[in-house]
C-alpha cells in the first residue's frame, strides 16, 4: 500500500468523467492508443494511455470513463497527453474506472 497523504494533497486532484469519443492506434507505439475525450467542453481533450493489449480501439469507444484532468501535458511517443485515464490493474489485467449511472461530462469526481 502506498503513503498516506493528507486530505489537502488528494484536493489538488481533479479529477473528471468524459466519454471517449475517438480511440487510435498510435503510429509510433506498440501499446498505446490515442484517445479523442468528450468533457463538456467544445474541443475534445487528447489523451494517450498504454490500455492496447488489453482494449481494441473499437470497444472502448462511446465508454464514460474517469480521468485524471490535471496532470500536467506530457509527449508520449510524439503524441502529447493531457492527463491520464484511470484504471485498476492486478498482474495481467486492467479495467478502466466507470460510472454506473449516467452523470455528465466533466462531472467532478470528489
Amino acid at each position: 500500500m502506498a503513503e498516506t497523504i493528507s486530505y489537502e494533497d488528494f484536493s489538488k486532484l481533479d479529477i473528471r468523467i468524459g466519454t471517449i469519443k475517438e480511440a487510435t492506434p498510435h503510429p509510433n507505439a506498440d501499446k498505446l492508443i490515442i484517445l479523442k475525450i468528450d468533457e463538456g467542453k467544445e474541443e475534445p481533450r487528447q489523451l494517450v494511455a498504454g490500455i492496447k493489449g488489453y482494449y481494441k480501439e473499437e470497444e472502448i469507444i462511446g465508454k464514460k470513463i474517469v480521468f485524471l484532468a490535471n496532470l500536467e501535458p506530457k509527449p508520449l511517443r510524439g503524441e502529447v497527453s493531457n492527463g491520464m485515464i484511470l484504471a485498476a490493474v492486478e498482474r495481467d489485467s486492467l479495467a478502466l474506472l466507470t460510472v454506473d449511472r449516467d452523470i455528465p461530462n466533466n462531472a467532478k469526481v470528489q
